[in-house]
């Protein structure tokens, strides 16, 4: 472990911070790539927890890679050749996305600031985005002469559309919080002092529903981004089944019926 990441929890909510406050919270090492893609799978094994926090220390969400690293090709860009190159990319950064994108369990990116290449990349992998007035926003692969390794040239198009995304990739330049919020990139602006309170009141919003709903939920939009509407039914119809057959589903119905809040188990 490298203590890159910081893990707090609060009931049914898990806050997970990038901790190199020093290096703006860059990510350097497959050693630190592995630690956020275990943490991340071990959370979702864990049925009791219904909602993932992510953001990063200090001033900075996370400023991406690291500089020092990609000129002395050591840490998460390692290797002499090409083919080194691409193996440090897929056993290294891009354990992230497999594994954070790919959680059942809903997360929030709570950026409280800087959030750049490969640290954008890393807020679109999360469900829902709120930004602190003090968070900027870049796709700044082209800058230093590559291109996003990391799985932004999905995710990005995705969350503000195509020709949003082709601009901010081809120019690299920074958007503010205002424009991020104008084309979709986050949910919410808030005072720096107001963003984990405001991260939180969304987790708790979330968490208070039934979990298996919410987590077959997520899967169903997710799996809806690439699948044909007569298949999306079917998996709809697979899990509403599901759904359907499990005691908090009950417990919901009975609680409206009978007027007092539920008490939902996960089960």
């Amino acid at each position: 472990m490298t203590d890159f990441l910081k893990t707090e929890r609060d009931g049914h909510v898990v806050t997970l911070t990038l901790n190199r406050p020093e290096k703006r919270n860059a990510i350097s090492s497959a050693e630190e790539c592995a630690e956020v893609a275990d943490a991340c799978r071990a959370l979702n094994r864990d049925p009791s927890v219904r909602v993932v926090i992510v953001t990063g220390a200090g001033s900075s969400f996370c400023a991406g890679g690291d500089l020092k690293g990609m000129r002395d090709r050591t840490g998460i860009t390692r290797g002499e050749t090409g083919a080194e190159i691409r193996e440090s990319y897929r056993f290294g950064i891009q354990m992230i996305p497999l594994a954070l994108y790919e959680m059942d369990i809903p997360t929030i990116a709570a950026i409280n600031g800087p959030a750049i290449g490969a640290g954008l990349d890393l807020a679109c992998m999360c469900d829902i985005r709120i930004a602190s007035e003090a968070a900027r926003f870049a796709e700044s692969f082209v800058k230093v002469g590559i291109v996003p390794g990391d799985g932004g040239a999905y995710l990005l198009p995705k969350v503000v559309g195509m020709s949003k995304a082709l601009e901010m990739s081809l120019t690299g330049d920074p958007i503010t919080p205002a424009e991020a919020l104008g084309c979709g990139l986050v949910s919410k602006v808030v005072a720096p002092g107001d963003l984990m309170d405001a991260a939180r009141d969304m987790a708790a919003r979330i968490a208070v529903n039934p979990p298996q709903a919410v987590r077959l939920t997520k899967r169903l939009l997710r799996e809806g981004q690439h699948m044909r509407l007569s298949a999306l039914l079917e998996m709809s119809a697979a899990y509403q089944a599901l759904a359907h057959g499990t005691r908090d589903h009950r417990e919901a119905v009975d609680s409206m019926l009978e007027k007092r809040a539920p008490s939902f188990e996960g089960r």
